[in-house]
């Protein structure tokens, strides 16, 4: 499938690493012009090095003076797709966590996004085109007992996702929402390998996986590359018709609701 996608630059923050890498991984496939961004320096170079192509762009965007930056670096380009993938679930818990905490959980998770967004959002109704893609989860709307502020946070990104759909109404631009569940990067594999040889279940991820995947109707859990899809796809104007939605995917975990 052709996704037209080699007359546009998309900027993917926290792409130094993890999903976030793989999401440029893809879009630099699809023909896009890609402006990696790590936090700190070193990050999305040795990022673009990785996955063969890309611009690296740096500025810790859970402060005003990095994001400041991160827009500087990208003004010399034409940033018309923003997927604002960076976000991190600390460790918390309701009675440990601190309000510092919890603030925190928000700069990283909301303020980031919310950053960007009012840099190049602009630009993007001003030319009639533009794609803005938030990574969630969908603890946003099932949140777990633990991380509380990471799921409030989450939750906030979801509800700050519908708003900028209806603010952009009319204007070209298309505002979506991504939430995986559990996707299997090379530390979910790790943590559940050394459980899987606790509980007996086996050595290998192919043995380990049925047991982790058993509650997931897919019985498997979803890949980097799945959601890097879904996010190129979100992308280009075959899902023109896509906006202000919060697509999950997640195998099916959550029960389907109207």
């Amino acid at each position: 499938m052709e996704l037209g996608l080699n007359t546009h630059t998309a900027l993917v923050t926290g792409s130094h690493r993890g999903t976030g890498q793989i999401i440029a991984k893809q879009l630099l496939s699809e023909g896009a012009q890609v402006l990696v961004h790590g936090l700190l320096p070193g990050q999305a170079q040795a990022s673009v090095e990785a996955i063969g192509g890309g611009i690296p762009v740096t500025g810790d965007i859970t402060s005003d003076n990095g994001a400041e930056a991160v827009a500087e670096q990208c003004s010399a380009y034409h940033v018309d797709v923003l997927i604002n993938n960076y976000g991190t679930a600390d460790p918390g818990s309701w009675l440990a966590s601190s309000a510092d905490d919890w603030i925190e959980a928000y700069q990283k998770n909301v303020l980031s996004a919310q950053r960007m967004i009012r840099h190049f959002l602009p630009t993007m109704q001003t030319q009639g085109w533009g794609r803005i893609i938030n990574l969630g989860t969908v603890g946003s709307s099932r949140p777990n007992a633990r991380m509380p502020g990471y799921y409030a946070a989450k939750g906030a990104l979801a509800n700050l996702s519908v708003g900028l759909a209806k603010e952009v109404a009319g204007t070209g631009v298309r505002v979506n929402l991504v939430s995986p569940g559990l996707i299997l990067t090379p530390e979910v594999e790790a943590a559940y390998l050394a459980k899987g040889q606790r509980e007996g279940w086996g050595d290998s991820w192919a043995e380990v996986e049925p047991h982790v995947a058993k509650d997931i109707p897919i019985r498997r859990i979803a890949r980097r590359e799945e959601v890097a899809a879904l996010v190129a796809f979100l992308c280009s104007d075959l899902a023109d018709a896509i906006h202000g939605q919060n697509i999950r995917i997640d195998g099916g975990a959550v029960d389907i609701v109207s």
